[in-house]
């Protein structure tokens, strides 16, 4: 058995093993020019995780282990900021199916104060509006979420459906037709409280963790600063 004193206390250094992979997209023939993600200084992909593509990703975003955000098939990408993407989740999108945000066409929109809780999945073409909570083990895919809504665990959301503002989306539900997703009640008052809270957190661990790894900032050999 090993005694306390054997354990080695961490530093900057030994984080260097642990680099996100962040890269351009291949070339293939329906993307024949690589396309770099741009990273806001402020942002900060943890260890584990992968960032490929034509992805924007703004100011104090927070993106955990283990996420892969790939923009290889469907493009481009947006995260807008202050969002929170957590532990497991994955993006991608299908190639050639958008959704028009202004004056552009998006693979996969987020605004800005999302959360997007573990293990979820986000494929595009979707839009997810700002101050939206995606719950543990969700599914967004080809579909609109407003602002504010709330979708809870293992809830499904699809089929080209629109997401009022500020709807609940219950545990489980699967939401496949606009009909039911008109009849979405109100985000509860605790839900709601939850949503804030868990932005609250998430939004002091960029700066945190770029103090606890200190200006290691490449990737795996391809800087993501193109």
């Amino acid at each position: 058995m090993s005694k306390n004193n054997d354990f080695q206390p961490f530093s900057n250094e030994s984080s260097n093993c642990f680099k996100p992979f962040i890269s351009a997209s291949p070339i293939t023939s329906f993307h024949p020019v690589p396309r770099y993600p741009h990273i806001d200084d402020t942002a900060f992909i943890s260890p584990f995780s992968s960032v490929i593509g034509d992805v924007v990703i703004q100011d104090n975003v927070y993106i955990a282990p283990n996420v892969s955000i790939r923009a290889d098939d469907g493009t481009p990408f947006h995260i807008g900021s202050n969002v929170n993407i957590q532990d497991g989740v994955i993006l991608h999108g299908l190639l050639n199916k958008h959704y028009l945000v202004g004056n552009h066409s998006y693979s996969i929109f987020i605004g800005n104060e999302v959360t997007i809780a573990h293990g979820s999945l986000v494929h595009g073409p979707c839009f997810i509006g700002n101050n939206v909570f995606v719950g543990f083990r969700a599914m967004v895919y080809n579909a609109i979420v407003e602002e504010g809504a709330f979708l809870s665990y293992d809830a499904i959301v699809t089929n080209g459906v629109r997401i009022p503002p500020n709807r609940f989306v219950p545990p489980g539900a699967h939401i496949d037709t606009q009909e039911k997703a008109n009849m979405l009640s109100q985000v509860p008052k605790d839900s709601e409280e939850f949503a804030m809270e868990v932005q609250r957190v998430n939004q002091e661990f960029p700066s945190s963790y770029h103090l606890l790894f200190g200006t290691n900032r490449c990737s795996c050999g391809l800087a993501y600063t193109h």
